[in-house]
Formats: C-alpha cells, structure tokens, sequence
C-alpha cells in the first residue's frame, strides 16, 4: 500500500456512507480508445491500396494490444476509485493490487479546475483537479478525479469553495463574486495567423507521418498518392516547385493557427469566480477551468511575440505562486489569448488591483552601449559562420559559391543588425512602486511586473563577455512564476544598486565582499 504525504493516519472507512464513485459511462469513453488502431488500420490499407506487410501487421498488432492493455487499466481504475468531502479534507482511495489512499486539508487547496475533453464532453464527464500549488503533479501537490458527471463535479466544486470560503470566514461571495474581467471578442481572430506555431505544426506533422510509415517498412515516396503528385508536377521548374510547396505550407500553418485558436479559446471567459480568486474558462472541444488565488498572485507578463508585436497585439500571463511544475504553469498562468497590447495592459491592471500597469506605466531605464555592442557582435558572428560555408567550398569548386557566400553574408548581416538593434531597444528595467520591471527579447519581447516583496534571493551571472563589456545579469528569484525574472546586460554598478533599491539588505554580504575587492579598496 502506498500513501500520499500529506495523509493523517485515515481510518478505515470502506462500506461507510458518504463515498463517491466515477460515472459509470467513463467506461465508454475507456473503450473508445480501441477506436485509435482500429482507424490506424483503415488508413494504411488505403495508402498501400490494400497491400500490407508482415512489419506493417505486426506494428498495427502491438498497437491494438497496447491500447487494449490500457482500456483495461483505466476500467480498473474506475472500479476502484473511491472519494469523499468532509468538512475539513477531500479523500481519494484507489488501486486493486496497489492500494492508495490520498487526502487533502481544504486548507492547503488552492485551486479547484475542470477540464474536459472532446470524449468526456460526449458522454458528459469532465475531470476535477484539486491542486495544492506543489510542484509535481497530483502525486505530490493534489488528487485527481477522472471521470465524474458535469453536474457532480459542478456540485463538488461548489463545496470545495464553500469550505474553503467558510474557513477564510467570508459568508458570502463578495462583491465580486462572478464578476467578468475579459470575454472573447471574435475579433481577435485576427491575430491566430501571427504565430510560427501553425507552420511548425505541418512539419511536425509530416515528420510524425514518415516516421511512422517509416517503421512499417512502408516507402512515403512509393505511395500511389506521392506518385501521382510527381507524375502531375514532376516537369515544373525546381524554384517554382519550392515556391509553390512554401506557398501551401504557410496557407496550411495559417488554417492550424486558426482553428488552434478556435478549439483553445473559444468560450473564454477571465472573472473572479468568488472574493480572492480569479478563474479562466476557455475551450471549444477541450473545455478548461483554471482557477487562480489572487493572494498568491505575484505580478504579470506582456508578451509579445514579433509577428504579434508588429501587429499591435499581445498576451497576458500571470505570474503567481502554486501553479505547479515548469509545465503546468506555462499553461494555467495564460490569462488571455493574443489581444490588443491596450486590452492586454488593461487586464493587467485589473488583476493586479492597480489604476494602470506597471508594466505599461513604469519609465525603464536605456541599458549601457555595450549590450548593444553584444547583439551587433552575435549577429556579425552568425553572418560569417554562415558565409563561410559557402565561401570555403567555393575557393576550391565554383566561384559562384563564393559570390553566393558573400551577399548571403551580407544579407544577414543586415537583417541580423536590425534584430540587434531592436533586441537593445527592448531592453529595459525600473522600479514602480511596489514593483520591479523588466524587459527583454526580440523575437519575443517579454515585460514583466514583480511584487518587490515576493523577490526572495538574487543571481549575478557574468559570462567571459560580460566580463569583458563590464556588464552583469541580475536575476530576481522568486516562488512565482518562472523562478527567476532577469534583468540583462546592466552595467555592474547600476546593476548592484538597481538590486539593492529593488530589496534593501537582501543583497548587502554581496555588496561588502565586492566592495572589498574592488580595485583601489584597502
């Protein structure tokens, strides 16, 4: 038997009233995924026309068989799993032949999100997570149930805040209970294009499909499909062809970014659910609510990618304590979908309980001439590398090789500039009231708003470089968020005393030990 940390010596309840099962039609939706190999052989027989190897039969064989394993582990599950709410904890027993018994203080919940997927929606189940804010999933921060009825979960999730608000000592909901901070607005449709995620999604995507024929001993290129292709287009120019196939790409990965953003953002909707939390309902096929405690909120970022930036649009992030590993808080911490930066700032105020945004308002402070040197530097160093693969062939094959080297060079060099100008000019760092402020990125300009009083520790990073130019990376470590927020390529001095004003005292044993070994001190 195995047992969760956070479990108080439990007893015994089995047979006692009170305890609550998984939805019986969750075992549909486990003998759906039998439906996966099933279409997988449908797909092959008719890309090979029917023909099917002995590799191919023995991969579809193993597929079949590891579903059908996992249809039986998720029945069991669902046979033995087990839960309660009592007035003070939410308990979960499960398992046959490896008993586990889990139980959560309502007063280490700090959120409660339902999450459905297109199966679930189907037969009418959604998944409730209780998380505590601890990294490493519901193993260690949380319990899981998969498979409950939208209206017993609804009524679960009710109780849980009911409890949770009775033990704050709040009778009621507040003022701002349910109150809508931001609703979808079809009109930011325009900016699901402005992503290089559809794009990479089709290579993704085609590069998954070779594999897998691949592995069948089944040829892409031999298929009547492909062959056809070549057949019809064989004759055509090699540059038009390349043209044509970037063309459908782009077209292709536009469709994607659409209908990406359809699917995940549809429906959404950012409010304060009860007094003290901010919740995110979001999802067309796959429906999520996330809920965020604003006390353990900690700031916010803008993002704002290169494409998205050019055309005046941005994305919000919260940036708050008990969100769970690297992975579940890049996802739980989006507020918004790609907005007007306007719209964007706006809401960031809202959730930080300010007239304006700190990280719209603060005034940041220009970075020293050297960071700029750096950037021109790394582009110049990008632009010879590439040139001198085409000119160091060419010395001994063709000249036009080296001509080639040279304006490919050139060309990068120049665009490589302007990047690097315009990563110096994103840069940026400040303090705003109770907040310290920073800025960085090109290609993805982040600004970052981050309560003084959350900042726990510092780091001071100096590459070889760095040394060199007389600049620092400070970093801003706290239990939030990334875990650090860094302010780069600062001079050494501003950098020290930008970090002493940020946090009084948290950074003075550094400060003497640099002082005493500073040049000139005695």
């Amino acid at each position: 038997m195995t047992r969760d940390a956070s479990v108080q010596n439990p007893a015994d309840t089995t047979g006692q009233e009170g305890w609550g099962r998984l939805n019986p039609r969750l075992i549909l939706v486990n003998l759906s995924v039998m439906a996966a190999p099933v279409a997988m052989f449908a797909a092959t027989s008719v890309l090979t026309g029917g023909e099917l190897n002995l590799q191919a039969l023995i991969t579809l064989a193993s597929f079949f068989i590891t579903c059908l394993v996992i249809a039986g582990i998720s029945i069991m599950r669902l046979i033995t799993t087990r839960y309660r709410i009592t007035e003070d904890r939410v308990e979960l027993h499960k398992g046959l032949l490896f008993r586990s018994q889990r139980s959560v203080p309502v007063d280490r919940i700090r959120s409660v999100d339902l999450t459905a997927n297109p199966l679930h929606r189907i037969f009418g189940l959604t998944s409730l997570k209780v998380s505590t804010g601890e990294q490493g999933g519901s193993e260690t921060g949380g319990l899981s149930l998969d498979g409950l009825s939208v209206s017993d979960a609804t009524a679960l999730s009710r109780r849980l805040t009911e409890l949770r608000r009775a033990r704050r000592g709040h009778a009621s909901a507040g003022a701002d209970a349910d109150a809508a901070v931001a609703e979808l607005d079809w009109a930011w449709l325009r900016y699901a294009p402005l992503t290089v995620w559809g794009v990479g999604g089709v290579f993704i995507a085609v590069a998954s499909t070779y594999r897998t024929l691949h592995e069948m001993k089944i040829d892409p290129l031999e298929l009547g499909i492909v062959k056809d292709l070549t057949n019809r287009f064989g004759s055509v120019p090699l540059w038009f062809g390349i043209l044509v196939t970037l063309v459908v790409i782009i077209l292709i990965g536009i469709v994607g970014s659409t209908v990406t953003f359809i699917e995940g953002w549809g429906g959404y909707r950012l409010e304060r659910a009860e007094a003290g939390m901010l919740r995110v309902r979001r999802g067309l096929l796959i429906t999520r609510s996330v809920s965020i405690e604003e006390q353990r909120l900690r700031g916010a970022e803008v993002a704002e990618p290169l494409l998205l930036r050019w055309a005046g649009g941005a994305r919000l992030k919260a940036v708050a304590s008990g969100l769970g590993d690297e992975d579940e808080n890049s996802s739980r911490s989006r507020l918004t979908p790609a907005v007007p930066l306007a719209l964007a700032q706006r809401i960031a105020a809202d959730v930080l309980g300010e007239a304006t945004s700190p990280t719209a308002e603060a005034v940041l402070a220009p970075h020293p001439r050297a960071a700029l040197r750096r950037r021109f530097n790394r582009a110049l160093m990008y632009a010879a590398l590439v040139a001198a693969v085409l000119i160091g062939p060419g010395l001994w094959l063709t000249p036009v090789l080296v001509h080639t080297g040279w304006i490919t060079g050139l060309a990068l060099l120049a665009v490589g500039a302007a990047f690097a100008l315009d990563a110096y000019r994103s840069l940026g760092h400040a303090l705003h009231g109770h907040y310290l402020v920073t800025r960085a990125g090109t290609f993805n300009r982040r600004t970052v708003a981050l309560q003084r009083d959350g900042i726990i520790g510092w780091s001071i990073t100096r590459s070889f470089f760095q040394r060199r130019a007389g600049l620092l990376t400070l970093g801003a470590a706290t239990a939030a968020g990334n875990g650090v927020y860094k302010v780069r390529d600062v001079s050494v001095p501003e950098g020290l005393a930008f970090a002493e004003e940020a946090v009084p005292g948290l950074l003075a044993p550094f400060l003497e030990q640099h002082r005493r070994h500073a040049p000139g001190s005695r």
